[in-house]
């Protein structure tokens, strides 16, 4: 059964890469990161303690759309940027699709930003392909005020932080599978540049994410 799941959400997520790369711009992405990362901080007692970003090796930052009655779907896009020793990266665009079932109804938006706490994390964004979030890359929800003191790398490889609007109630099993959109890639930077590249800082960020790495600077 969850090599059923995985296979169904492997289906919905290309689905979503072919929607999302041929109608949405990839500097709307870029944009809508930013507006994520400053609407978590923007509540102190909510917002991604300053510890956790100062030790982050990369963020992945999604916007996720969730749906359906007793089988759901979710789909989304974004980005991720990591920490190289020149500063941080440009950003690599990424999807995300997943499937579930059980007993649940509604329909759910929600800003979704994934620390990457290990180098294995980051690796995970930079092979260019598929993967699975589960097993030894599975994210655990992050602990929360920006002044808390926390311990990052030995908790957890990844942490998750999450802001929704919408209802969405009951219990599901997930599938969330994670994809380069090499295509928008190679649109954003003027040429084919592999996610690996973006990541370890060989790939000169364009003009747009500067503002997103300025925003990230800070940390």
């Amino acid at each position: 059964m969850k090599e059923r799941l995985y296979s169904i959400a492997a289906v919905m997520l290309a689905a979503c890469l072919v929607a999302g790369s041929a109608h949405a711009n990839y500097q709307d992405d870029v944009d809508q990161a930013v507006t994520i990362i400053e609407n978590f901080q923007n509540i102190p007692e909510q917002a991604i303690p300053t510890a956790v970003l100062r030790q982050a090796r990369g963020l992945a930052i999604l916007t996720v759309t969730k749906a359906g009655f007793i089988v759901s779907g979710r789909g989304g896009k974004g980005i991720v940027i990591a920490r190289t020793e020149e500063g941080w990266s440009g950003p690599s665009a990424i999807g995300a699709g997943g499937i579930g079932f059980g007993f649940q109804a509604g329909a759910q938006v929600s800003e979704i930003v994934l620390i990457l706490n290990t180098p294995a994390a980051v690796e995970a964004f930079s092979q260019g392909g598929n993967f699975t979030l589960g097993g030894n890359l599975s994210a655990t929800a992050g602990p929360v005020g920006r002044d808390a003191e926390v311990r990052v790398g030995l908790q957890s490889v990844m942490y998750s932080y999450s802001r929704s609007q919408g209802l969405f109630g009951g219990l599901s099993v997930e599938a969330s599978v994670i994809a380069t959109r090499n295509e928008d890639n190679a649109a954003y930077y003027g040429k084919p540049v592999s996610a690996k590249e973006i990541l370890a800082g060989k790939a000169t960020p364009p003009e747009g994410a500067l503002k997103l790495r300025q925003v990230l600077s800070k940390w």
